[in-house]
């Protein structure tokens, strides 16, 4: 008997990116993206820009700007696409060649890679969709046209870690402009405790069709997409409207970490270093763009970046990283990112300020107990919480400094992940957090 996905792509053989388009008002910049599964329907995802009083200085619909909105559509088409798991996708809007085929393959194979896993696929790099492209060669659009400005891009998710970014760069005094995807509380108030103001965030409003979600609600596949991978592009698309030449992330060493032992299962694919550089390959490569993709914290771990959140106190009550409280802007005190986010800090705030902060002592509460288990590695599966947690290892040594034993701890604290891609110019901010966290408490 066949499985729900092999069943699934013999019904819808093929996923049609019939098109995009990049429309423009007062208010914004509007891209819409059409796709199409055979016997299923189409869908029609919109991100909204709002470019209002935001200083462009490059052509919008121009040539390059199309391709990178096109590029785009193809990381939006893998929410779209893995409902049905399609065998076949064919391109109507645009083309790749042979590497480049083999890049958006790499991307959406290892980013669906918790999707398939959970669901029990069995599939596999080469054979889990073939991609045709209907037009004519892609005449690269040079980059060379492209005017700069001074001016850094930092998506702002709210949590400690973009804080952090943003304190190191202020701290540079290097101009920047922030950029979320979809308002939360969180991201504003990060974003002003920081000092900035509120013209200084570039908004994104990005929706999921409907008929997606009807879907959803039926017999079809769902589950994890690489998210970032979406900022990344729409990211890149509003970096290069404003001229920056930086597109400033804040993921850390520890999202490099397979979620389950023994495989290349990572729910954070898309903020690993192994996508940060194939990300700036694909700017070079394909867009010519003199434009750099890079995390200022990936030398670091989450411990260390704990620590060195623990000191800026004008973030701890704006600052939240809970998906199930975001929406409400309140930590949910019930899952595995809450609980993690506790432990990281726990060793270096006193406790009254850590309940004070959450609500609660999460480390006391008994049903956290398996959340915890988790995060250190004790389950019989292998499985970490497929969240955007840190390691075994940080999970261990945090515990252990809370009882006393800080020696793993200390360890972590020195040391420097030298796989990064941040720019000279950036590196004397990194080089001063590293000479904090390094310090003996």
């Amino acid at each position: 008997m066949p499985s729900k996905f092999e069943a699934l792509r013999a019904q819808h053989p093929v996923f049609h990116y019939e098109g995009y388009a990049v429309t423009r008002d007062a208010g914004g910049i509007t891209l819409r993206f059409d796709f199409l599964i055979d016997g299923l329907g189409a869908f029609h995802p919109v991100t909204r820009i709002a470019t209002k009083n935001l200083p462009i200085v490059n052509d919008f619909d121009g040539p390059l700007a199309h391709d990178i909105v096109f590029a785009l559509g193809l990381v939006e088409l893998v929410s779209y696409w893995k409902c049905a798991c399609p065998p076949e996708i064919v391109i109507h809007c645009g083309t790749l060649n042979h590497d480049e085929i083999r890049w958006w393959k790499r991307l959406w194979f290892h980013g669906l890679g918790e999707f398939f896993y959970r669901n029990g696929v069995v599939t596999d790099l080469d054979s889990f969709v073939q991609v045709r492209c209907e037009n004519a060669p892609h005449l690269r659009a040079e980059g060379q046209n492209f005017h700069h400005s001074n001016v850094c891009l930092v998506p702002v998710g709210g949590g400690k870690d973009s804080c952090v970014t943003l304190h190191l760069l202020q701290e540079m005094g290097q101009p920047l402009l922030g950029f979320t995807v979809n308002d939360q509380p969180a991201r504003t108030e990060t974003f002003a405790a920081a000092r900035f103001a509120p013209g200084q965030m570039l908004h994104t409003y990005r929706t999921i069709d409907p008929a997606l979600l009807a879907c959803n609600a039926r017999d079809y596949l769902n589950g994890h997409t690489p998210f970032s991978a979406v900022v990344a592009f729409l990211g890149l698309y509003c970096a290069y409207l404003i001229g920056a030449e930086n597109l400033v992330l804040s993921n850390e060493a520890s999202a490099n970490e397979a979620s389950v032992t023994g495989t290349d299962v990572n729910h954070q694919y898309s903020k690993s270093y192994a996508f940060e550089r194939d990300m700036n390959d694909y700017i070079d490569g394909r867009f010519g763009l003199p434009v750099r993709y890079f995390s200022l914290l990936r030398p670091f771990h989450e411990l260390q970046i704990a620590k060195r959140f623990a000191a800026l106190p004008q973030f701890h009550f704006a600052f939240k990283s809970c998906n199930v409280g975001s929406k409400h802007n309140v930590w949910c005190c019930n899952c595995a990112k809450c609980l993690f986010v506790y432990l990281m800090l726990a060793p270096f705030l006193p406790e009254p300020q850590m309940v004070h902060i959450f609500g609660e002592n999460l480390l006391k509460n008994p049903k956290l107990q398996p959340e915890l288990f988790a995060l250190m590695g004790e389950t019989t599966q292998g499985e970490k919480p497929f969240e955007c947690v840190g390691t075994v290892e940080e999970a261990r040594a945090a515990f252990a400094l809370l009882q006393g034993d800080g020696a793993a701890a200390q360890r972590l604290l020195q040391s420097w992940n030298p796989t990064h891609l941040i720019p000279e110019k950036f590196l004397p901010a990194a080089e001063r957090m590293r000479v904090y966290v390094g310090a003996a408490s």
